[in-house]
């Protein structure tokens, strides 16, 4: 085996030389992948109810029609303003994707087809659009804001809801990932805890607006239970917890759970047993009773 010293002495130098590079680099590139935007992915995704209805043309269109490809479907309405100014967007990722893509258009609460008729001539939208009926509406979450975006992937699960007005590059960053295509961005999974569906707003450990911080682990669960059972009076048809997860602003549901949680944490205080009297031993071969220790010794 030849030793260090026999090679030649350039050869020494650049070994640590290049061995530093290579440190430098990797260092470089965790520096510049902490910085790339994150785009988040459901884990474990649902599988996304399906529908069968019918296009604007007449046509039939079912989500079962575009398995294998990734879906966005898209609850608008023409008199909603972001619905509108996200329009050219999507009708360009429609265009450049449209081989492993689908945008599916879903109107509510607009009934009349002629003006929607005309809002699609007018923006020359080139995939399909349809009245959302009730029951459609109702199996995604009941669409309480418009636009809202469910991102399906080509396994026909939701992995991504957006509500709102979202960049375009978003939606085409979402796409190009579940394609397999190169991305400048972080993928990062979550559970979903009532954000994408509120059926599983029972797995949520916090919710909007609700205070549990001062509550011990039992108390948590045990208001948390609580949430999830009792019914939201302000007309929404959810449950606390949804309503909170869906409508954050919603003062029936934020003043009722936080009842709950205040009616946990008494119900609880009241339940812990006061701790017995420590009695101190009696004196070795005494046979005096021993002393209360929170009584003064008798003299």
């Amino acid at each position: 085996m030849k030793r260090l010293s026999q090679f030649p002495k350039a050869l020494r130098l650049a070994l640590p030389i290049s061995l530093l590079v290579a440190l430098a680099c990797s260092l470089l590139v965790l520096e510049l992948r902490s910085q790339l935007p994150v785009i988040r992915f459901v884990r474990d995704p649902d599988p996304a109810p399906g529908f069968k209805v019918k296009d604007l043309d007449g046509k039939n269109l079912s989500l079962q029609a575009f398995k294998g490809k990734v879906v966005l479907l898209n609850f608008w309405a023409t008199w909603c303003g972001p619905c509108r100014a996200e329009i050219p967007g999507l009708i360009e990722l429609q265009d450049r994707y449209k081989d492993h893509m689908q945008i599916v258009g879903m109107v509510v609460d607009d009934d009349d087809e002629n003006e929607i008729r005309d809002v699609v001539k007018k923006e020359s939208i080139n995939y399909p659009v349809a009245l959302a009926p009730p029951q459609v509406r109702m199996d995604y979450g009941g669409i309480m804001a418009l636009p809202t975006v469910f991102i399906i992937n080509s396994e026909g699960r939701v992995v991504q809801k957006h509500v709102g007005l979202f960049n375009p590059a978003l939606y085409e960053t979402e796409v190009r990932a579940l394609l397999g295509m190169p991305v400048n961005a972080r993928v990062e999974t979550f559970q979903d805890t009532g954000e994408i569906f509120l059926k599983h707003a029972d797995r949520a450990s916090m919710l909007p607006g609700v205070n549990m911080s001062q509550l011990t682990p039992d108390q948590r669960a045990a208001a948390l239970h609580k949430l999830n059972a009792e019914t939201c009076s302000c007309g929404c048809q959810y449950t606390l917890a949804q309503c909170r997860i869906y409508d954050p602003p919603c003062a029936t549901s934020r003043d009722r759970a936080a009842a709950i949680v205040k009616e946990v944490s008494a119900a609880k205080a009241k339940e812990q047993p006061k701790a017995p009297a420590v009695e101190a031993p009696a004196a070795a071969g005494s046979s005096a009773p021993a002393q209360s220790a929170t009584q003064p010794p008798q003299r």
